[in-house]
């Protein structure tokens, strides 16, 4: 699995975005970060909590700078028809089949043909900044992603449950 430092491997494949199909790739950059999440299936019972998770917090994330795409080695025409019947998406859904692009971040399930729960936070030049993997029984916490890529901007030392600071007006 990729580290931080590590360099992520560009793609260019179709996605499902707006209830349309588009290529998604890395090469050119819409934010400063991308959270590039991949996920084991569509129509499957973890998985809509996070990708409906990411669509909640969007705002926040593009307040951010931060570009969302989650992925998955299902087909794009099984994204689209996910995604409406999940009340719509605004992010890509990349289409993974065969899972070339998993096993090259190292997250393919050879053996199941499916990508693992795994999350990675990548700047600009898709310089890996942050990583984490999880058992496909376990949900993500789409918050603690928001918060780590708030702790990332910052440029300052956060420790363990740190939180940006929220101005009040006076």
């Amino acid at each position: 699995m990729l580290k931080p430092g590590d360099i992520a491997p560009d793609f260019d494949l179709p996605a499902a975005i707006n209830g349309k199909v588009e290529r998604v790739s890395l090469a050119r950059p819409a934010a400063e970060m991308v959270v590039l999440f991949f996920y084991p299936k569509d129509f499957s019972f973890i998985c809509p909590t996070e990708v409906k998770g990411f669509q909640q917090h969007l705002a926040e994330f593009t307040a951010q700078k931060t570009r969302i795409i989650g992925v998955s080695c299902d087909r794009v025409q099984t994204h689209l028809e996910w995604i409406r019947e999940l009340g719509g998406i605004d992010y890509p859904l990349v289409a993974d089949e065969g899972g070339k692009l998993a096993s090259s971040y190292g997250v393919l399930d050879a053996r199941e043909g499916v990508a693992l729960r795994a999350t990675f936070i990548l700047n600009r030049r898709r310089e890996v900044l942050y990583t984490v993997a999880s058992n496909a029984n376990v949900g993500r916490s789409v918050a603690e992603t928001l918060r780590v890529v708030q702790a990332l901007r910052s440029g300052r030392m956060c420790p363990a449950d740190w939180q940006p600071i929220t101005e009040t007006p006076a």
